[in-house]
């Protein structure tokens, strides 16, 4: 695992130092004020613990604007389904994500750069016995992005500073809170940018 860090580290360094000269030369790819982009991600996780089985599948695509040469806004949408199984018998949960975000690049010109974003979104979840919970999440994380060609980069989000809450639609629920930080490989999220 601590090989794959170091290798992820060390393309990072490459391609910042590699954008670098290329922006100096070339003008780089990257961002700029007025530009529109989406992007998304997809996620799937398979877990085992003796008799518990859980499956997960997520999908948020995303649009940005840039509304200054550093800051971009916009909107996602994600669905999640999540199955568990504990043997005797499974239960599935689905739900929906909206919400809008802010970001903020360090070199939004280059084709690498460091990007910090901040996040808001509303989450409504159904269950098989038609339980709902709805909530809000309130999400802070760094970021990199790094253009493969004129239109086309790649992005991660490492780690969460976040804080969330949700009641479940019945009688006297009460609200659960989460407030939370993240560092592991869980933590990490890959996306596509497409820029227009």
């Amino acid at each position: 695992m601590k090989k794959i860090i170091f290798a992820a580290a060390a393309l990072f360094a490459f391609g910042f130092a590699n954008a670098q000269d290329k922006k100096e030369s070339e003008g780089g790819k990257g961002f700029a004020n007025g530009d529109v982009f989406i992007s998304g991600s997809f996620g799937i996780s398979s877990s085992k613990e003796g008799d518990l089985k859980t499956n997960g599948f997520e999908i948020m695509p995303r649009v940005g604007f840039f509304v200054s040469e550093n800051i971009a806004i916009g909107g996602q949408i994600g669905y999640e389904s999540t199955k568990v199984d504990n043997g005797v018998d499974d239960a599935t949960t689905n739900a929906l994500t909206i919400g809008a975000f802010g970001r903020y690049y360090m070199t939004p010109a280059s084709d690498f750069s460091l990007f910090g974003q901040l996040g808001v979104n509303y989450r409504t979840a159904e269950d098989e016995a038609e339980i709902k919970t709805n909530g809000f999440e309130v999400a802070l994380a760094p970021g990199v992005s790094y253009f493969l060609s004129d239109n086309w980069a790649i992005e991660a989000s490492i780690g969460v500073l976040g804080f969330s809450s949700e009641k479940e639609d019945v009688d006297g629920a009460e609200n659960r809170t989460t407030f939370g930080l993240g560092l592991d490989m869980e933590d990490i999220n890959f996306g596509i940018i497409y820029k227009f």
